[in-house]
């Protein structure tokens, strides 16, 4: 055809075929790349016993996030400004991060938790005010079952900005207890009483050993402390035990756990009472 000049064409193809060729080798590599990166990622979370939920979830924001570049790199080859595009994308997420502040925070605590482990499924546990035995850990939330049966699922970020105790992260536990006796009983009867119904106790450790003292002369009684150690699996078996047996020891004894009281002395003058 007459007026058409081929070699403008050819330059044309040439010149821009080559840069899509460019960009779809930046596409295909990049991906290649990603994939791999990606995988080799999760084995590495798997050989350290990290969460599912967590690889799986931090796989794909690893992923997608070297796709991210892998297109910007291509678009670059095409011969397009990118700096505009990566401001239309900044802003983006930049918006997406501001409607997703609650839930990105719950997911950061949640990345924390699972990282470093402070506790793990099946844990007793006491935080963000609740006790309960640990079902579950996601990146969002954590689940209790508590003592009477109730589901709780808590933020991770409610978790993470308070105090978090592991009730069961130590095999042995100890038991605090404080038992009263009245100011007429023989404290030395009642200390080898609190000693014979401890030591008694098949459940309660020898090592470290069980401390039975005098810890206070209180207003209506003198105040033992009984703190015997026990497997952590024993701890409310024990204590409920203990108590009950130390108060049926002390009764047959004789010895008195004393109500709170207070002694009132009256002073006549002249015709008048007075109490003191």
């Amino acid at each position: 055809m007459a007026g058409i000049d081929y070699q403008i064409i050819q330059t044309f193809i040439i010149t821009y075929g080559l840069k899509v060729l460019a960009a779809l080798l930046v596409l295909v590599i990049g991906n290649w790349l990603a994939k791999k990166l990606a995988a080799l990622f999760v084995i590495v979370m798997e050989r350290n016993a990290v969460e599912i939920t967590l690889t799986k979830f931090l796989r794909n924001i690893i992923y997608y996030a070297m796709m991210t570049a892998v297109v910007i790199a291509a678009a670059g080859q095409l011969g397009i400004n990118t700096t505009s595009f990566l401001t239309v994308v900044g802003a983006a997420g930049l918006a997406v991060g501001l409607a997703l502040k609650d839930s990105l925070s719950n997911f950061s605590a949640g990345v924390m938790l699972i990282l470093f482990r402070p506790f793990k499924v099946g844990d007793a546990v006491t935080v963000a005010g609740e006790t309960g035995t640990v079902q579950e850990i996601t990146v969002f939330s954590t689940i209790l079952n508590t003592p009477d049966n109730q589901r709780k699922i808590l933020p991770n970020s409610t978790i993470t900005s308070g105090t978090i105790t592991n009730i069961t992260a130590n095999p042995t536990r100890r038991i605090d207890m404080v038992f009263g006796i009245s100011y007429d009983d023989d404290i030395r009867q009642a200390e080898k009483i609190l000693q014979e119904v401890v030591h008694k106790d098949p459940r309660v450790l020898s090592e470290p050993v069980a401390t039975i003292a005098v810890a206070e002369l209180a207003d209506s009684s003198v105040n033992f402390v009984v703190r015997p150690w026990v497997k952590t699996g024993d701890y409310w078996d024990v204590k409920f035990s203990l108590t009950e047996k130390i108060k049926c020891a002390l009764d047959e004894a004789g010895i008195t756990i004393p109500y709170p009281q207070q002694d009132v002395h009256m002073h006549q003058i002249g015709d008048k009472k007075e109490a003191a």
